[in-house]
Formats: structure tokens, sequence, C-alpha cells
């Protein structure tokens, strides 16, 4: 074997297509791009991304316009400050409370006024709520000079902060569960009720009783036994 005799694997290399050398060389003429359009032309590129004149893909999707989350949640949303507003006029104070407030003559507490109670059946009865179809929210909008106690579905952190600074307290709704305190016992039954058999707590109780039976015939057989007519030291 020497370096002339070296030859590539055969169908390793195909020879190029030799196209527009006549009829007879079958690639003649057209040269195997058929009879016009834009792709029989020289001189052009045609991109990848191409669909032959018809608007493109990234025109047709629509732009700008963001997408519809199905999970976002609706909120009735509300401002601290609207709230403090109308605490300081006084329209948010239950009659009896502040029926109660006006007759106390508690010297201690005179210069801290109680905190006012908010909830979202009293913001709808005011009109600071639409709705109590939705969920409410609390905003941090405002300031906040009198103590509140706010009971909302969810609260910005700066609503939180102003709140709290002003000695009131922010409460976020806590749906109950399933099981309530004092029904503990009941579904505890209802759930050993419906638990499947321990099987294995059987067996092995099957397995010591039939252990403890063995152990009583062993004792009965060791146990012997005098013939009525004969002694047993003087022989039958």
């Amino acid at each position: 074997m020497k370096l002339h005799d070296l030859r590539p694997a055969e169908g390793s290399r195909k020879p190029r297509t030799r196209v527009g050398r006549g009829i007879a060389a079958g690639k003649g003429k057209t040269a195997g791009r058929g009879t016009k359009g834009q792709k029989a032309r020289t001189g052009g590129t045609i991109q990848p991304w191409f669909e032959g004149g018809q608007t493109p893909i990234h025109v047709r999707v629509p732009k700008l316009r963001g997408f519809r989350n199905p999970f976002r949640v609706e909120y009735e949303i509300v401002n601290v400050g609207r709230i403090n507003d109308l605490a300081e006029t006084g329209i948010l104070d239950a009659p009896e409370l502040a029926a109660a407030a006006d007759t106390a003559k508690a010297p201690a507490r005179a210069g801290k006024p109680a905190p006012v109670t908010i909830t979202s059946d009293i913001l709808a009865a005011v009109g600071l709520v639409r709705s109590l179809d939705k969920p409410l929210k609390v905003l941090g909008h405002g300031d906040v000079t009198r103590p509140l106690f706010v009971v909302a579905d969810a609260f910005s952190k700066s609503a939180t902060v102003k709140i709290e600074s002003a000695g009131g307290t922010a409460h976020v709704l806590e749906f109950p569960s399933k099981a309530e305190p004092g029904d503990a016992a009941e579904p505890a039954a209802r759930t050993a009720a419906l638990a499947p058999p321990n099987h294995a707590g059987a067996d092995e109780a099957h397995k010591a009783d039939k252990a403890k039976n063995a152990a009583k015939v062993r004792a009965s057989d060791a146990t012997p036994v005098e013939p009525s007519g004969s002694d047993p030291e003087k022989g039958a």
C-alpha cells in the first residue's frame, strides 16, 4: 500500500450535479428550478422564514396586548386614607359603640380614642366598596391618624405598616378548615370506622393463641397418668 493507492471509501464522495449543460445531461434548460417563479430567479436569497408572500407569522400574532391570566384575583380596593377620613368624621362608628364612648368617663383612656372596626360590610354601606362579591384589599395611599381595626382579605405592605403605626390592627381573613376544633372526636371516630382492618395485628394474635394452645398440649402430655389397676413402683 502506497500513498498513491489511497482512495476514499466507496459512496462517501459524490460528484456535484452539473446543471445547465444541455438537455441530454438531465439538468439543462431550467437547471432543475422549474418554470419561472421567485425560486427560479438568480441573484436573490430567500430567508428560511419566508412564507411565499402571505402575511408572516410575526405580523399575524397579536402585539402589545398581553394575555389574560385565568388565575388572577379581582379585588375590591380601598385606600387607608379614605378609611381614616371617614373614621375621623365618626360615620364608621357603630351607634352602640359611639354611645358607650360618650357615656364612658375613664380618665386613663381620655386621650386614646377606641379603635374603629372596619369591615367590607361597613365600607359598602358608606359607599367605599361597590360590591361584596369580590375580596377586599386595603392599599396604603393616604395617612392614618387614629387606631383602626381593619378586617380584609388582603393588605398591601404599606397599608399594614401605617395601620399598625397608628396603634391599629390589620386582620387578614382566614377561611376555616373543614374540620372544626369541636368536631375533632367525630372525624376521628369516622376515620377509625372507615379504616381497613389490621390484618397484620390479627395474624399476630392468631399466632399467639396458637402457641399458647400448643404449650397447653405439651404440658398435658408431660403430666404422668397412673393406671387404675397397677402400682408404678411394683410394676404391672
